[in-house]
């Protein structure tokens, strides 16, 4: 049986490091806004994943605790970055109500 989660551990890490790096590309290449803010959301929660299999790995709790508060900064910097691009989209347009 510890084979079978020696060789799941490592498979697991394989794909969260692929998925990262191609997460990456498309942070960097974009070609839009929303694109780069789901980008940057999947390579939050690869990272969360990331922290999982370290914990179960290793057999520490505590990367579990370093998980829970990256997947609530992730969730933050979401909304945050969704807020900002209806603000510039509504100031591109014009659509939006004057609030100031």
């Amino acid at each position: 049986m510890e084979t079978l989660l020696y060789y799941a551990l490592t498979a697991g890490f394989a794909m969260v490091v692929l998925s990262l790096v191609l997460a990456f590309f498309r942070l960097v290449k974009g070609p839009s806004l929303p694109d780069r803010v789901v980008a940057l959301d999947m390579m939050t929660l690869m990272l969360v994943v990331f922290c999982g299999l370290t914990a179960i790995s290793f057999g520490h709790g505590e990367f579990l605790d370093v998980a829970l508060v990256l997947a609530i900064v992730g969730f933050l910097a979401t909304v945050a970055l969704a807020r900002y691009a209806e603000r510039s989209h509504e100031d591109r347009t014009g659509d939006g109500e004057d609030d100031r």
